[in-house]
C-alpha cells in the first residue's frame, strides 16, 4: 500500500491497469507478474543548483530502473515542472516492453528533474545537470544503465553528462549516453528518429488498410518540437498534405497543405508556429478532431481522454508521444474498428532502436552512415509492426493490446530463463 501511495499518478495508474489487463489475458506467472508491476529500483535525489544571481535553489531528480532482464536499462531523461515519481515509473515501465517490443537487448528506465528548463539560463542548466549527473552517477553507465534525451532535454545535455560522467571515471566513456551529438560519438540519424520511426509505422499501417500516403492524403499534427517536426517533414516527402499542426503557443491550419520546409525556418526564426504566412490560426484543441487520414499526436500525455475520443475523425492515430490517450479514452477506441490505433510503445520506438544503434557504435567505436541507420531502423520497426499485427489477429485484441501482450510475453520469457538468484 505504501507503495501505491508513491507513486499514485494517472499516467501510473492507467499503465498498471493496462498491464494487469494484459497479464490476466496471457495468464501471466503470478511471480513474474508480482515482479513485473514495480520498478526494481527507483532513485531519489535533491540537486543543489547555485543560480546566476548567487542563490541556491534544490530541484528533485528521479532515476526509476524497471527491469533489466533481456538487458542494460535504456530510457531518456526529462526535464518538466510536472516531473514526479509515478509518472517516471510507468515511463520505465513502458520502455521495458518497448525495447521487447523491438526486440532489442535492453530493459526500461526513465530519469527526470521537477524543473522548468525554459526558465534557466544556459549556465544554469549546464549546472544542474552536471550536479545530478554525480547524485545519479553510480547507477548509470554503458553496461548497466544508458540515458538519453527526453522533453526538455537535448544533445547539448547528452554531451554535458558524458562529460561528467567520463571526468569522474578518468577517461571518455561516450556509450554512457545516446543522443549525443555526432562530434562527441553521437549517430547519425538519432535526432531525426523518433519522428521518422512515427511514419515508418504510419506507411506500414497504410499498406495494411489499404491506403495510398500521397497529395490525396491529410495529416494533422499535435506538437512541432523534435518528434512532430520530425513527422511533419517526413509526411511531407511523402507527398502527404500536412494540414494542421500545433505548439504550446498555438495551432495553425491550412487544408491545401502548409508549407512544411517553410514552417521549419519560420520555427527556427521565431520559436513558434503561430503567424505563419500562408496559414489560419485555429483551436488547437480542435486539430484533434479535424477529420483527416493521419493523426500524430507528438507532444505531452493524456490529450485525448473520454471527453473528446468520441470526436476524432482519422484513420490512424499514430502515437508519437508517450501516453497521449488516457485509459478510459482506451477503451472507446479500442472498441472503435474505424480508427487503427499504433500505440506508443510501437510508433515511438524509432528513438530507442536509433540509441541502440549509437550505443553499440560507441562501444566498437565504428560508425555506420545515415543509409545504413535508416535502413536499420526501417528493418526493425516494419519487423516489429508486423509481428504486433500477428498478434493482434491471433488473439484478436486491438494493436495496443497486441504490443504489450508481445513485450511482456518476451520478457516473462526472459525472467524464466534466467531464473532467480539466489
Amino acid at each position: 500500500m505504501a507503495m501505491e501511495m508513491e507513486w499514485d499518478d494517472p499516467l501510473y495508474r492507467s499503465t498498471v491497469a493496462l498491464f494487469e489487463k494484459t497479464a490476466e489475458a496471457i495468464d501471466l506467472d503470478p511471480n513474474v507478474r508480482r515482479r513485473l508491476r514495480f520498478p526494481e529500483r527507483a532513485v531519489i535525489v535533491t540537486i543543489p543548483v547555485r543560480m546566476d544571481d548567487g542563490r541556491v535553489e534544490t530541484f528533485h531528480g528521479y532515476r526509476v530502473q524497471h527491469n533489466n532482464t533481456r538487458g542494460p536499462f535504456k530510457g531518456g531523461i526529462r526535464y518538466s515542472p510536472d516531473v514526479n515519481l509515478g509518472e517516471v515509473t510507468a515511463l520505465a515501465m513502458l520502455m521495458s516492453v518497448k525495447c521487447a517490443v523491438m526486440g532489442l537487448p535492453l530493459g526500461g528506465a526513465k530519469g527526470g528533474v521537477r524543473v522548468d528548463p525554459a526558465k534557466l539560463s544556459r549556465a544554469e542548466n549546464q549546472r544542474l545537470t552536471r550536479r545530478f549527473t554525480t547524485e545519479i552517477i553510480n547507477d548509470i553507465g554503458p553496461d548497466s544503465d544508458i540515458p538519453a534525451p527526453d522533453m526538455g532535454t537535448n544533445e547539448q545535455t547528452m554531451a554535458w553528462i558524458m562529460d561528467t560522467y567520463s571526468q569522474m571515471k578518468g577517461h571518455a566513456v561516450p556509450a554512457v549516453v545516446t543522443g549525443k551529438p555526432v562530434s562527441v560519438g553521437g549517430s547519425l540519424g538519432r535526432s531525426q528518429a523518433t519522428g521518422r520511426g512515427v511514419v515508418y509505422m504510419v506507411q506500414d499501417a497504410a499498406r495494411h488498410l489499404g491506403m495510398e500516403l500521397g497529395e490525396k492524403t491529410t495529416a494533422a499534427v499535435q506538437g512541432f518540437g523534435n518528434v512532430g517536426m520530425n513527422a511533419a517533414r517526413k509526411l511531407d516527402r511523402l507527398g502527404v498534405r500536412v494540414v494542421a499542426v500545433s505548439d504550446v503557443y498555438g495551432a495553425i491550419r491550412n487544408d491545401r497543405g502548409l508549407d512544411i520546409p517553410g514552417l521549419r525556418k519560420w520555427v527556427a526564426k521565431t520559436g513558434r508556429v503561430t503567424g505563419f504566412p500562408g496559414s489560419e490560426p485555429m483551436d488547437p484543441a480542435e486539430l484533434l478532431e479535424m477529420k483527416v487520414d493521419v493523426l500524430v499526436p507528438a507532444a505531452i500525455g493524456s490529450v485525448i481522454t473520454e471527453k473528446n475520443v468520441h470526436k476524432l475523425r482519422c484513420r490512424i492515430l499514430a502515437e508519437g508521444a508517450n501516453g497521449p490517450v488516457t485509459a478510459a479514452a482506451n477503451e472507446v477506441l479500442r472498441e472503435n474498428p474505424d480508427i487503427f490505433v499504433i500505440p506508443d510503445v510501437l510508433a515511438n520506438a524509432g528513438g530507442v532502436t536509433v540509441s541502440y544503434f549509437e550505443w553499440v557504435q560507441g562501444l566498437q567505436s565504428f560508425f555506420w552512415t545515415a543509409k545504413e541507420i535508416n535502413q536499420r531502423l526501417y528493418h526493425l520497426m516494419s519487423k516489429a509492426f508486423h509481428e504486433v499485427l500477428e498478434v493482434a489477429q491471433k488473439h484478436q485484441v486491438d494493436m495496443r493490446t497486441a504490443a504489450m501482450i508481445h513485450g511482456i510475453s518476451r520478457i516473462a520469457e526472459a525472467m524464466k530463463l534466467r531464473g532467480l538468484f539466489p
